[in-house]
């Protein structure tokens, strides 16, 4: 029977009596590096057995570039396919609080798409903070003009849904096309200015939704009947809002000419500011009514009677 040894050592000894036997042989070498030395059973007779690499080179470069292939991005679906506005949404609760958390309380030296959107921009935040928005300015715009009316006996509450109508089409609104607008005015400029940087459409259209939502408790709180705390309120939500805004767009455009970079933050902060105002002016208006008391004492008549010369 075979010791464990005998066994082991088998294929060896076979291969070097198959040496020996022929000393010219050559041998395979699996290392890039080191060589096998001859083996030989004559003396210095014989010459030098010569070593042949094998090169795996290019089979390593295959499959790297089949693993680059296999693990790399996968192609997206057309954009009439749900799969396609899938990848929009695909943010989980923490991300999304997260990014909340960054637009009410914007630090300086932080950029929003840096540190909170992480070149994984979403959707899914901005279109609900637009319809809570719309739904929010809208109901409470109904309910602050109910309350400033309770005590004029001519006022008749009427629900206005034709707010939420006009809400709707400003905020959707804004949140798109501005956007839109300083995506194609950046991407214009870099074309004109090599070294000037740029967001994606989708990142401009996340820091623009994300920057609305301190407008939400903004416009819970414009119910309350003072005007002098509407005012406060919209500059607080103007400079926390903007400040957002300012932080993300001007490390972008700061390298452009200097004109070109004020005249763009200034632009995009008064575009907010309108927005902001506009909806404070038409949505909360203060009108004041007075009653005015209504004489029962009917007119008094004169009438002019001629003498007949």
């Amino acid at each position: 029977m075979a010791s464990p040894n005998d066994l082991k050592f088998q294929e060896f000894e076979e291969a070097a009596e198959l040496l020996s036997a022929d000393p010219g042989a050559s041998t395979l070498s699996m290392s890039g590096s080191s060589t096998a030395p001859p083996v030989g059973g004559g003396g210095g007779g014989g010459g030098g057995g010569e070593d042949v690499k094998l090169d795996l080179s290019e089979d390593e470069e295959g499959v790297e570039e089949s693993s680059e292939l296999l693990g790399g991005p996968k192609p997206t679906s057309g954009f009439w396919t749900f799969e396609y506005y899938q990848s929009f949404f695909n943010v989980d609760t923490m991300q999304v609080l997260d990014r909340v958390k960054g637009s009410v309380m914007p630090l300086p030296g932080r950029n929003f798409i840096k540190h909170h959107l992480r070149n994984n921009p979403d959707l899914y935040g901005p279109f609900w903070i637009c319809v809570t928005l719309v739904f929010s300015v809208a109901i409470s715009g109904n309910v602050s003009t109910f309350l400033r009316q309770m005590g004029n006996p001519t006022y008749h509450y009427r629900p206005e849904f034709h707010r939420v109508t006009i809400a709707a089409a400003v905020i959707f609104m804004y949140a798109w096309l501005v956007p839109l607008g300083i995506w194609g005015f950046l991407t214009w400029r870099q074309g004109a200015e090599r070294q000037i940087g740029g967001y994606s459409f989708l990142e401009t259209v996340c820091v623009f939704g994300y920057s609305l939502f301190v407008y939400i408790p903004t416009s819970v709180l414009w119910i309350i009947p003072f005007e002098w705390l509407h005012w406060v309120l919209i500059l607080v939500a103007m400079v926390i809002s903007g400040s957002v805004l300012v932080l993300t767009f001007w490390p972008v455009v700061r390298d452009d000419t200097k004109v070109m970079a004020v005249a763009t933050v200034v632009t995009i902060v008064v575009l907010h500011t309108l927005l902001a105002i506009g909806c404070k002016l038409y949505f909360f208006h203060t009108e004041d009514h007075k009653t005015t008391q209504v004489s029962t004492t009917p007119p008094t008549h004169t009438t002019l009677t001629t003498k007949p010369h």
